[in-house]
Protein backbone atom coordinates (compact mmCIF):
# COMPACT_ATOMS: atom_id res chain seq x y z
CA UNK A 1 0.00 0.00 0.00
CA UNK A 2 1.24 3.75 -0.99
CA UNK A 3 1.97 5.84 2.07
CA UNK A 4 -0.49 9.31 2.23
CA UNK A 5 1.46 11.81 3.89
CA UNK A 6 -0.22 15.39 4.53
CA UNK A 7 1.91 18.54 5.09
CA UNK A 8 -0.07 21.35 7.02
CA UNK A 9 1.26 24.76 7.67
CA UNK A 10 -0.99 28.35 8.23
CA UNK A 11 -1.52 29.63 4.75
CA UNK A 12 0.19 26.74 2.35
CA UNK A 13 2.25 29.35 0.58
CA UNK A 14 5.58 28.35 2.19
CA UNK A 15 6.86 25.45 4.34
CA UNK A 16 4.00 23.01 3.83
CA UNK A 17 3.91 23.83 -0.13
CA UNK A 18 8.07 23.37 0.22
CA UNK A 19 7.68 19.88 1.91
CA UNK A 20 5.23 18.52 -0.34
CA UNK A 21 7.30 19.40 -3.34
CA UNK A 22 10.57 18.00 -1.33
CA UNK A 23 8.76 14.88 -0.85
CA UNK A 24 7.53 14.46 -4.48
CA UNK A 25 11.05 15.33 -5.90
CA UNK A 26 12.90 12.18 -3.11
CA UNK A 27 9.81 9.46 -3.46
CA UNK A 28 8.48 10.08 -6.90
CA UNK A 29 4.90 8.13 -6.70
CA UNK A 30 6.17 5.89 -4.23
CA UNK A 31 4.26 8.03 -1.37
CA UNK A 32 0.97 10.55 -1.96
CA UNK A 33 1.91 13.62 -0.63
CA UNK A 34 -0.48 16.98 0.11
CA UNK A 35 -0.30 20.18 1.37
CA UNK A 36 -2.66 21.98 2.63
CA UNK A 37 -3.23 25.55 5.00
CA UNK A 38 -5.38 25.72 8.52
CA UNK A 39 -5.87 29.41 7.31
CA UNK A 40 -4.40 29.52 3.67
CA UNK A 41 -3.26 32.19 1.92
CA UNK A 42 -3.89 33.75 -1.69
CA UNK A 43 -0.45 32.77 -3.51
CA UNK A 44 2.77 31.00 -2.82
CA UNK A 45 5.27 33.33 -0.97
CA UNK A 46 7.69 34.57 -3.70
CA UNK A 47 10.88 33.64 -1.58
CA UNK A 48 10.08 30.13 -1.22
CA UNK A 49 9.47 29.51 -4.99
CA UNK A 50 13.16 31.03 -5.22
CA UNK A 51 14.76 29.71 -2.51
CA UNK A 52 13.36 25.66 -4.06
CA UNK A 53 14.18 27.08 -8.15
CA UNK A 54 17.87 27.18 -6.22
CA UNK A 55 17.61 23.56 -6.21
CA UNK A 56 15.68 22.82 -9.14
CA UNK A 57 12.33 22.62 -7.98
CA UNK A 58 8.77 24.84 -9.76
CA UNK A 59 6.63 25.81 -7.22
CA UNK A 60 5.31 28.65 -8.98
CA UNK A 61 1.94 27.31 -9.58
CA UNK A 62 0.85 26.30 -6.41
CA UNK A 63 -2.36 27.09 -5.37
CA UNK A 64 -2.82 27.30 -1.53
CA UNK A 65 -5.41 25.31 -0.31
CA UNK A 66 -7.29 24.90 2.84
CA UNK A 67 -7.71 21.16 4.77
CA UNK A 68 -10.58 19.28 3.25
CA UNK A 69 -12.25 16.36 5.75
CA UNK A 70 -12.41 13.77 3.14
CA UNK A 71 -8.30 14.28 2.40
CA UNK A 72 -7.40 14.01 6.42
CA UNK A 73 -9.50 10.76 6.42
CA UNK A 74 -7.09 9.22 3.55
CA UNK A 75 -3.93 10.38 5.05
CA UNK A 76 -2.12 7.66 6.92
CA UNK A 77 0.50 10.88 8.33
CA UNK A 78 -0.41 14.80 8.95
CA UNK A 79 2.71 16.74 9.65
CA UNK A 80 2.14 20.30 10.67
CA UNK A 81 5.26 22.21 9.64
CA UNK A 82 6.37 25.10 12.45
CA UNK A 83 4.99 26.31 15.25
CA UNK A 84 1.51 28.25 13.75
CA UNK A 85 -0.40 25.15 12.40
CA UNK A 86 -2.57 22.97 14.47
CA UNK A 87 -4.63 20.04 13.27
CA UNK A 88 -7.34 18.48 14.96
CA UNK A 89 -6.99 15.07 13.29
CA UNK A 90 -8.97 12.64 15.42
CA UNK A 91 -7.86 9.15 14.73
CA UNK A 92 -4.54 10.15 12.69
CA UNK A 93 -1.41 10.68 14.44
CA UNK A 94 -0.02 14.47 13.87
CA UNK A 95 3.50 15.15 14.36
CA UNK A 96 4.61 18.38 14.45
CA UNK A 97 7.92 19.83 12.68
CA UNK A 98 9.29 22.52 14.66
CA UNK A 99 11.40 23.75 11.88
CA UNK A 100 13.98 26.27 12.28
CA UNK A 101 13.04 29.76 12.14
CA UNK A 102 16.12 32.05 11.10
CA UNK A 103 14.11 35.55 11.44
CA UNK A 104 14.46 34.94 15.44
CA UNK A 105 17.94 35.01 15.60
CA UNK A 106 17.68 38.05 13.32
CA UNK A 107 17.62 36.44 9.93
CA UNK A 108 15.37 37.53 6.98
CA UNK A 109 14.36 37.76 3.24
CA UNK A 110 15.94 34.47 1.09
CA UNK A 111 18.45 33.71 3.79
CA UNK A 112 15.92 32.93 5.82
CA UNK A 113 13.87 30.93 3.72
CA UNK A 114 17.12 29.21 2.26
CA UNK A 115 17.79 28.04 6.01
CA UNK A 116 14.15 26.66 6.08
CA UNK A 117 14.45 25.02 2.50
CA UNK A 118 17.36 23.56 3.93
CA UNK A 119 16.35 22.19 7.45
CA UNK A 120 12.64 20.78 5.69
CA UNK A 121 14.21 19.05 3.18
CA UNK A 122 16.90 17.12 6.00
CA UNK A 123 13.98 16.17 7.78
CA UNK A 124 11.74 14.58 4.00
CA UNK A 125 14.81 13.30 2.95
CA UNK A 126 14.61 11.11 6.54
CA UNK A 127 10.80 10.54 6.02
CA UNK A 128 11.63 9.67 2.70
CA UNK A 129 14.22 7.02 3.50
CA UNK A 130 11.47 5.77 6.47
CA UNK A 131 8.54 5.24 4.59
CA UNK A 132 9.89 3.85 1.61
CA UNK A 133 12.00 1.41 4.15
CA UNK A 134 9.39 0.28 5.78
Amino acid sequence: MTPAVLFVCVKNGGKSAMAEALLRRFAGDAIEVYSAGTRPGTAVNALSAQALAEVGIDISGHTPTGIKPALLADVDMVITVGREAVVDASGIAVTNWDTDEPSDRGIGGIERMRLVRDDITARVRSLATELLNE
